[in-house]
């Protein structure tokens, strides 16, 4: 009986580790999408992105159906992509369209290849993971510092880490690191270095926020989930750092292996009119490398955590955000693995 549950157990934490599927993850900043092709690992599978004629983002698996090249190596026809070596065209919905040099190939009309649902919003690209191949994607929504754009202006960070999603995701859920961690930072280096901490339950998730401490520092945050996970949080800025009250932050993480990470910050400002154009201006030529400094912080602590660190650890009472998100993540997939494997059963 142990031993099954353990072996249930390690099952689970090694699908947590590749990545939960049945929702949204940003897996490129939209500007790295141009006329070429462009390969990537996202939850393990290998992807090849590229724009049609009118712009729209088209995803598939990265490997032609004839011999396996990589598609992403190949030549953007608009509409599909062909494969360097041999020439084979295969559309944005995985099917076979041509294959110049043979007449008559009996590889085209067929799917042959997965595709992605794909979509674009706010500066990054969009690709839908299903539990299941005829899966519907979820209602992708955002949080309102993203979604309203007329009184919100943002800038996109994203940067590749070498740790596992979690690591990331946990970093965040995790305010009282920003005491210390952060404590030479432009802008965390006031408040307590003792708080107690409070769950509180939303729609779409929770917040989890120091007792007695609002305003001060990095607070609180909230991970939420519409359509993908996200969290928020808001920092205190002084005036020098210009319009806009509190920076905001909205961040997402999407797994490439069990090794590596891609994260996604935006930066956020409540500011209109005149006042867009002076924060957008000092956030380029002032505070992006502030910012910049304080990311790295967490990349080289997160890179360099012991081994197996999740497995030795000792949490206590401000671990109980990062114990919340773990449970919900884990219950997760088991119903996902549940699902794959009745699927399996029937078939």
């Amino acid at each position: 009986m142990t031993a099954n549950t353990t072996s249930s157990a390690q099952t689970v934490q090694d699908y947590l580790d590749q990545g939960l599927r049945g929702m949204w993850y940003p897996v490129l900043a939209s500007w790295e999408v141009g006329n070429n092709p462009v390969g990537i690992t996202r939850l393990e599978q290998q992807i090849v992105v590229w724009r049609d004629k009118q712009g729209a983002i088209h995803a598939l698996e990265d490997r032609c159906p004839h011999r396996g090249a990589r598609l992403s190596m190949g030549w953007n026809l608009g509409d599909r992509i062909a494969c360097w070596y041999h020439g084979v065209e295969v559309g944005g919905d995985g099917e076979v369209k041509d294959v110049p040099a043979v007449d008559r190939c009996p590889l085209v009309g067929q799917k042959c290849l997965k595709s992605y649902q794909a979509k674009e919003a706010y500066g990054a690209v969009f690709l839908y993971f299903g539990v299941t191949a005829d899966e519907q994607p979820a209602e992708l929504t955002f949080p309102q510092e993203l979604a309203d754009e007329a009184n919100y202006s943002n800038f996109l960070c994203t940067a590749s880490w070498d740790c596992n999603y979690q690591y990331a995701l946990e970093n965040v859920m995790d305010p009282m690191h920003g005491t210390y961690l952060h404590s030479s930072s432009h802008s965390m280096a006031e408040g307590d270095r003792k708080a107690d901490m409070a769950l509180e339950p939303t729609d779409s998730g929770f917040i989890f926020k120091k007792n007695g401490q609002i305003g001060v520092n990095f607070d609180w945050v909230e991970f939420g989930s519409s359509g993908a996970y996200w969290m928020r949080l808001s920092i205190p800025y002084k005036k020098r750092f210009g319009p806009g009250g509190h920076f905001w932050i909205i961040g997402m993480v999407v797994p490439e292996d069990k090794d590596h990470c891609r994260v996604f910050f935006w930066r956020i400002r409540k500011v209109k009119d005149w006042q867009r154009d002076a924060w957008r201006f000092m956030y380029r030529n002032r505070l992006e490398e502030l910012h910049w400094d304080v990311l790295e912080q967490d990349r080289i602590v997160l890179e360099n955590m012991a081994p197996n660190a999740r497995g030795r650890e000792y949490l206590y009472q401000h671990d109980v955000g990062l114990s919340r998100l773990r449970r919900m993540m884990q219950k997760e997939a088991q119903k996902q693995l549940a699902t794959l494997s009745e699927l399996e059963a029937a078939q």
